[in-house]
Order: structure tokens, then sequence, then C-alpha cells
């Protein structure tokens, strides 16, 4: 069972906006055990449309459309579909019944003909009723094939997939149940940890596949199943698990589907009662965001500094003048006073602090470019560790930031 996406919109092509629908819907549809063989972006062009869904319908059993639905001229997509379907356009009452309801609840502006024109489906198409917009979305059959399309405003597209979309699915198709178990490894690169797997994932059976998923200082382990006996599928990954886990015993934190490292620390340190702060210099205040954009995150989170100029750590965290003056601000020494004083600004368990150089330039510090020192404190120590992160803005502060929930992540489990 496999489907299409088409997304539709010049501001994608432009890079005005990223495409996150696709890579929701990618992820809805697996849940339900429909594989994504393709996903196409395209132009608010009827010919580019047309020519679109005809591939689509030759790849795909699903095709899903996003986008191009709203109320200006520049939406096209309805009276293409309706053009590709030889179909016609016609009023539906129910939609135009809520476009009423919605400008009547929740919008100040007079309702325009523009906006009841949103009710014109084709005729051959039953609706998909948009309870949070004006636009409908819309499901035509052909064959044996099933065509949906939805606006392209996110949260709109996600309540129609929910309530709409996947449950439709489940009735219509009868689908293999897929199962995805990611390994979470921190510390060590992808090909020493294909080295040293080798002849686990040799031996993996047919229906497994190993997928290495890279990224800054992180390697994510994606095993993945397919069939129509779920209980097999179940114990057989779960026994492949338990085969490689000792293996990976020293870089393994946990599994992604429990969530991200940032996660499973907020969600140990609650489990033991202790509290978290961070000092940040070079990282700039990503990895306060990365425990912050998680709910619960006040559950262990005391809050954070950002002192990026070298008096802002003077005046807010009070590290002495002399120990800038003899060791650089970017240094072990620095590092470990900022995590020390930070642990005592917010009264934490831990604290944990970051300072280096970035880039592109060497700043107030003679230290090499991509030179960076995290330091780890806690009520009775103090540490930390340099490391030597690239030449390149973005990646350096990044990695910086996997490298930091590495540290805190070992000494948390050290207690």
């Amino acid at each position: 069972m496999q489907a299409e996406i088409i997304t539709i919109g010049d501001e994608i092509l432009i890079g005005q906006i990223v495409d996150t629908n696709s890579a929701y819907i990618g992820k809805a549809l697996n849940t339900i055990g429909v594989s994504v063989y393709q996903i196409t972006s395209i132009q608010d062009d009827k010919q580019h449309i047309l020519k679109a869904l005809a591939e689509a319908e030759a790849n795909a059993d699903i095709i899903i459309i996003t986008g191009g639905l709203g109320p200006t001229k520049d939406d096209i997509t309805k009276h293409t579909v309706a053009e590709y379907f030889n179909d016609t356009l016609v009023r539906n009452t129910a939609v135009t019944e809520n476009i009423e309801r919605l400008w009547r609840d929740f919008v100040k502006v007079p309702l325009q003909q523009v906006n009841l024109d949103q009710a014109l489906i084709p005729s051959r198409a039953k609706v998909l009723m948009n309870m949070v917009g004006s636009a409908p979305g819309m499901w035509l059959e052909k064959g044996q094939k099933v065509f949906i399309s939805m606006p392209g405003v996110p949260f709109e597209m996600k309540a129609l997939m929910e309530q709409e979309v996947l449950p439709r699915l489940k009735l219509k198709f009868k689908r293999p149940y897929i199962l995805h178990k990611t390994l979470l490894t921190y510390g060590r690169g992808e090909s020493t940890i294909a080295a040293t797997i080798e002849t686990w994932e040799n031996e993996l059976p047919d229906f497994i596949k190993l997928a290495y998923l890279p990224s800054l200082g992180k390697v994510r382990l994606r095993l993945s199943a397919r069939g129509f006996d779920e209980q097999a599928i179940t114990v057989e990954v779960e026994k492949q698990i338990q085969a490689v886990l000792p293996l990976l015993e020293d870089i393994f934190v946990g599994f992604e589907e429990e969530g991200d490292l940032a996660v499973l620390i907020g969600r140990q340190l609650v489990k033991a009662n202790k509290t978290l702060a961070v000092a940040e210099s070079c990282t700039g205040g990503k990895l306060a965001e990365t425990f912050t954009e998680h709910s619960g995150a006040s559950a262990f989170f005391n809050g954070g500094v950002i002192t990026y100029a070298t008096q802002s750590k003077i005046d807010v965290l009070g590290v002495s003048k002399a120990i800038i003056k003899e060791h650089s601000v970017v240094s072990a020494q620095v590092a470990e006073a900022m995590a020390q004083k930070c642990l005592q600004l917010f009264k934490s368990d831990y604290a944990i602090a970051t300072t280096g150089n970035a880039g592109p330039t060497k700043g107030d510090s003679e230290a090499e470019i991509g030179t960076v020192y995290i330091a780890i404190a806690i009520k009775d120590k103090v540490f930390s560790e340099k490391f030597a992160l690239g030449n390149n803005r973005t990646r350096v502060v990044n990695k910086a930031v996997n490298k930091a929930l590495e540290l805190l992540q070992k000494e948390i489990f050290k207690n």
C-alpha cells in the first residue's frame, strides 16, 4: 500500500516556507501501515498539477494533495482537480453553512463571495468537513485509487488528517502492520557503529531493515519491520533490540519513540526530584530551548542565562575578571566558573555551561574557531571538557548543544 504526497505552492519552491506538511502526513500514514512512495512539490500551475496527478496515479494507491484551496484567484487546485476528473463544481450546502458559522462566531470582517465560493466542490467528491477553516477537504475515487485534497494551512490539514482522512483510509484499505523502533546513540560515529554491529546487522531477518541516521554527534539507528502478523513482528523486533543493546551499551541513551535526549534527561531529573539550570555563551540559548520546547519542562528546569559578551559573564554571573584575563574567556576555568555561578544563581541541583568560539572570527579569545568548553556543576563537583567542533558556525553551535546533552545525561545517570 503506497501513497504519494503532492504539495502545491510557489512559496515552497522559492524557500519562503518549509514544507512541514509532508513530514507530518508521511509519519501519520506510516502509523496505519501506508508507505510513502514519493513526495512532490509543484507550482500553482494547472498543467503542472495535472501532470503531477497523472504521474501520482501511476505510482500510488493513495494520492494526497495539500495547498491551493484558498479563496484567492491563485488558488486553482480545486478547479484543476475537477478538470482531471472531468467533473464540474457544485455548491455544497453543508460547507456553506460551516463557512457562515465560522464568520458568525470568529471572523469580524464581512463575509465575501470569494469566501462563500469555497463551498464549490467537484460533484463527485466526498466532503471532508474542515471545522477549523473555510476550505473543505475533498475525497475522490478513480477505480481503486483514492485522491485526497486538503488545505495547506498546517493546523487545518492536521485536523482533517486526524478526524477524517486516517479513519477513512483504515476502513477503505487492508494495510500491513509497520513498526519502527529507533535507538538513540551519542558519542560515536556512524562508521564505527556500523563496524561494531556488523555481524548482528547481517543476521537481521529479511522483513527488518536497519537505517543509520547521523546528525552532529549523534546517530539514530532505526529498525523498521512490516508484515501482516503484528505479534510476530513485535516479538522479533524486541528480540533484535535485546541482541544489539550490549554492543551499544556505552553510547545508547534511549529510544526516540520515548522522546529525544532532552526529554529523557528531563524525565530522569523529575524522577530523581532534581533541577537544572544553564549558562550559555556560544550556544546562545539553544541549549535552554532544547528543554523548554517540550511541555512540562518547568518541573525540572529552573532557568538560564545567555552571557554572550565577556562583560556579561562578569556582571551577570560574577565570573572573576582575573580568571578571564589569565585563562581567556574560552577556557575550562571560565566554563567551570560559569557553571558554578549558575548553580548558585538558580539554586539548582545541576548546572551546565558553554563557552566557545563558533566563528567565523575569534572575538574576545584567541582560541581556534570551533573550540568549545562545556562544564557541569553539581553541589560538590565541577568539571569540564574541551571539544574541537570544526569551522562551520551553525554546526559548531548544534554540535555543542548535542555534546552538552551527552555529558549531562552521563552525569545524571551516574547519580
